[in-house]
């Protein structure tokens, strides 16, 4: 199983794309490297709007309100009132998915697990609808196993979405690989649920210094999953071992 954003799509670009199309109107003065700074800003989301928003303290739309209004404070925009922030939230929500994109190294690992037939889904801490149309616009429609966090009311590191995403793949937990980008939540939190966790590094940051997981695999890409599972691409080996 694998976490969605910025495991399988690449959301930080996606969003960095989205944001500064949807606030050029409102910062037309900003250079590249300010907007750098500006998409930065929102991702870090140092107040924690998303993570209140998946607590259930927000809906979606106002936390994304509440980032935009704090990286527009930051950078001196005026006059971003409420009517200003709905514009915004229906731009970035309108441009988006144009920019939503799989990374290169999705296709090949699923091709792979498709030919030695093993199943895969996602587990994401999103609503399933919203997490099921990025998936289908970046080109991902084969994976039908999806849990959101509305599929049993809860969110990763929950253990209750992991199992979720277990039966409905048909799988043993303990034999399970939950690949994600998150050390904590994907990698910690499934391994704590009894999967095999396994953290994505892309960037190569090594993990947190609260690690404490014992058994947690960490990959730098996603080419290497066939590895932890065994696999390996037909042309290259006939049979298949877990």
């Amino acid at each position: 199983m694998f976490d969605i954003d910025d495991t399988l799509v690449d959301l930080h670009q996606a969003m960095k794309d989205a944001m500064i199309a949807a606030s050029r109107p409102l910062v037309p003065h900003l250079g590249a490297g300010e907007w750098d700074a500006f998409a930065a800003m929102y991702m870090a989301d140092v107040d924690h709007f998303y993570d209140r928003y998946v607590a259930g303290e927000f809906t979606f739309a106002e936390q994304r309100g509440l980032r935009a209004r704090a990286v527009m404070a930051h950078f001196g925009v005026s006059g971003f009132d409420l009517a200003a922030e709905q514009w915004w939230i229906e731009a970035f929500e309108k441009a988006q998915p144009g920019y939503i994109r799989a990374y290169p190294d999705v296709v090949p690992v699923l091709d792979a697990l498709d030919a030695a037939g093993f199943p895969y889904g996602a587990v994401s801490n999103n609503v399933h609808d919203y997490q099921r149309a990025k998936l289908d616009v970046a080109g991902l429609s084969r994976i039908r196993v999806l849990v959101g966090i509305d599929t049993v009311g809860a969110a990763k590191p929950d253990p209750r979405v992991f199992a979720e995403g277990c039966r409905l793949l048909g799988t043993v937990p303990a034999q399970t690989l939950y690949v994600g980008d998150n050390y904590l939540i994907d990698a910690e939190g499934s391994a704590q649920a009894g999967l095999q966790g396994v953290w994505l590094d892309r960037k190569g940051g090594g993990p947190p210094s609260s690690a404490a997981v014992e058994g947690v695999r960490i990959i730098g890409g996603l080419a290497e999953v066939q590895g932890l599972a065994g696999l390996m691409l037909p042309r290259a080996r006939a049979g298949v071992q877990l």
